[in-house]
């Protein structure tokens, strides 16, 4: 897509408690600059690694961080989130959302996201390389996967946790084409 070619869309994008949180606010900025609106759901552990205020200064909208805080309309936030998307995007992805989504579990506001939009799903694992190789896991992507919801692989190469091995964050510019072919 062009400079301006998210203009008009609006693409939200859940961090979650991944060492690679980080790089989510690269994929906020750069999806800000070319004209998308968009909107930030954390999970709490997330929170652990980026604060908020970094993804509310990024995206110039509140940051989603509980599914119980007061909404100013009276529809749940993860509801109106999951109406008003074009595109939800989990960066980074972890285990622990994907085995939620892949087995329908809604405990916390990005999760209930997940279950309530009918719009296209991107996961962007980021996880140590046993972790993303792990059977169960490979079987969480694969049944996601079947039920229609899309995938960036992850990268191979070192890790935060001293491993190497495929689980870095896809970079900016992969999850971003992968978000202009969902659009």
């Amino acid at each position: 897509m062009s400079e301006t070619g998210f203009e008009g869309k609006t693409v939200v994008i859940g961090v979650t408690g991944s060492i690679a949180a980080y790089k989510a606010a690269e994929l906020v900025s750069r999806l800000k600059k070319a004209g998308a609106e968009v909107v930030v759901v954390m999970t709490e552990d997330a929170k652990r690694f980026v604060g908020p205020l970094t993804f509310q200064t990024l995206s110039c909208n509140p940051v989603v961080t509980d599914l119980f805080a007061d909404a100013p309309r009276w529809n749940p936030v993860h509801v109106s989130l999951a109406d008003r998307a074009d595109v939800v995007v989990v960066a980074p992805a972890t285990a622990n959302i994907i085995g939620k989504a892949a087995h329908g579990i809604a405990d916390d506001a990005l999760s209930c996201l997940v279950m309530a939009t009918r719009k296209p799903v991107l996961f962007a694992p980021a996880m140590n390389v046993n972790m993303y190789e792990n059977r169960i896991v490979q079987g969480n992507i694969a049944k996601l996967k079947e039920l229609a919801y899309h995938f960036v692989d992850p990268e191979e190469g070192y890790l935060a946790c001293g491993y190497e091995g495929k689980g870095r964050l896809a970079s900016a510019d992969s999850i971003v084409a992968g978000i202009e072919k969902l659009l």
